[in-house]
């Protein structure tokens, strides 16, 4: 019943050799539960559980390096012979049923009604699968984005999804065992804060008293071993990469 996080991908903005974009599997309390769906993250959760089982999906925000992997899953539960029991609830932001509908030349997704349940995430939502408890919390982006607090048995992982510097962030992550944070750019543009350097997903883990740092979503102008040093010299704890096919307990 221990909470733990698989990496399945950790890439941005595509995916490399061996490496999807963002995907976690989150298990706990009795639950299993798809975190982000970016290219290939499918398949690899395949490696670990049978998509069929899952409790929940959760989708963070819908730039497709975060949901384009939903598609995939359509073809495998609906027509791929991996059937779920009842319809999978999709938590995502507004539009994300009509955009996977699109695909098929839709204008709506019900008829996915048979294997995904869509639900609209806002800021402060909160969804219980056992005794797992998912809050999800607005943060800055260049659109409509959330990060992921999920909780049980007394642990706490913390997830930013996509996020500029915000206090919110900060809010989200306090004292969790467990933060999996971006650190997409080497620096700011001109003023944009819609993704984290090292230094600030350091800093974030640092005011926010979490107990480990885990770093993910390293963008082209880093390298994951750059970006984790650069984000332990400030936070001055426990830091390490996502490495997809790893399982951590919280």
């Amino acid at each position: 019943m221990s909470l733990t996080l698989t990496v399945l991908g950790t890439a941005s903005p595509h995916p490399a050799p061996d490496t999807p974009t963002s995907g976690y599997l989150v298990r706990g309390g009795g639950a299993e539960v798809w975190v982000d769906a970016g290219f290939g993250t499918f398949a690899e959760l395949r490696r670990h559980t049978d998509p069929a089982r899952l409790s929940a999906i959760w989708i963070s925000h819908l730039h497709a390096d975060h949901n384009a992997d939903l598609l995939a899953a359509v073809y495998g539960l609906a027509y791929g012979g991996l059937t779920p029991p009842a319809p999978i609830p999709v938590y995502a932001p507004t539009g994300c049923a009509q955009r996977l509908a699109g695909f098929f030349g839709r204008s709506d997704a019900g008829f996915l009604s048979g294997v995904l349940d869509f639900r609209t995430l806002y800021d402060g939502h909160v969804a219980r699968h056992g005794e797992l408890t998912l809050s999800a919390h607005s943060v800055v982006h260049d659109v409509e984005a959330y990060g992921l607090r999920a909780e049980s048995a007394g642990r706490t992982l913390a997830y930013s999804g996509d996020s500029g510097p915000c206090p919110a962030l900060i809010e989200l992550a306090r004292d969790a065992d467990l933060f999996l944070c971006e650190a997409d750019i080497d620096t700011h543009r001109d003023g944009e804060q819609v993704h984290l350097t090292p230094e600030d997903a350091g800093s974030t883990a640092r005011a926010a008293q979490v107990r480990q740092l885990l770093v993910t979503h390293v963008g082209p102008s880093l390298t994951p071993e750059v970006a984790t040093a650069r984000a332990a010299s400030v936070f001055d704890g426990p830091t390490s990469a996502a490495r997809v096919g790893e399982t951590r307990t919280v």
